[in-house]
């Protein structure tokens, strides 16, 4: 594995995560190291998505990286798998942030994903070191990172209570734009969207708004 070592004093250390009040001090990179610095939106939400769900991780992601802009996501199931394949189905870059060292693919059944991001320029990071395991705690450290590279935030399905939440905290903190797909209110994966519209998030039904 042909893996990188970013350390916060490098000058390839992305400028968006010196800003973090807790910035990870080093980055373990493989693939295309010039997309830490892109425009980048991340695209995030439940990993039990339902097709709703996939269907609008499909269409954003679609549409933005066509614009030439990088997707940022998290690797997990659901939302975020959809948003990286997406992105690539469309030529464009993308960066999957894990909560495990590179050389562990979590999920087992992204192995496929792992490669195809590799293999079309994509970027795949971590701030944790080889070897480490996909354990719990190491998510909501991750978070930070997916939404430290990101511009901004679209959020596509959350429970209230969820790892897709504490990404929005994240990027709260960070003074980011968050943007949330309404969905149906008896849809528990909508709870957490439109609780965040009500709160005060963007609602956001076509792509194109973001960039008005």
């Amino acid at each position: 594995m042909n893996i990188r070592t970013i350390r916060f004093d490098d000058k390839e250390y992305p400028e968006k995560l010196r800003k973090l009040y807790n910035p990870p001090k080093q980055l373990y990179c493989l693939g295309n190291i010039s997309l830490l610095n892109n425009l980048s939106i991340a695209i995030i939400g439940c990993r039990n998505a339902s097709q709703y769900g996939l269907k609008i991780s499909k269409i954003f992601s679609d549409g933005i990286s066509k614009r030439g802009i990088t997707i940022v996501s998290g690797f997990a199931h659901g939302i975020d798998s959809e948003a990286h394949i997406n992105s690539l189905n469309n030529s464009g870059k993308t960066i999957a942030v894990l909560g495990c060292g590179l050389d562990v693919i979590y999920p087992k059944e992204n192995k496929g994903l792992y490669s195809q991001i590799l293999k079309s320029g994509g970027l795949i990071v971590s701030e944790f070191p080889l070897g480490t395991k996909p354990l719990k705690e190491n998510f909501p450290i991750r978070n930070r990172i997916v939404s430290g590279l990101a511009d901004a935030i679209i959020v596509v399905e959350a429970k209230r209570r969820s790892g897709t939440m504490i990404t929005v905290d994240c990027a709260l903190e960070q003074g980011k734009d968050v943007y949330a797909v309404p969905g149906n209110i008896d849809s528990l994966n909508s709870e957490g969207t439109n609780d965040l519209i009500k709160n005060g998030a963007i609602p956001i039904t076509n792509y194109l708004e973001i960039f008005t």
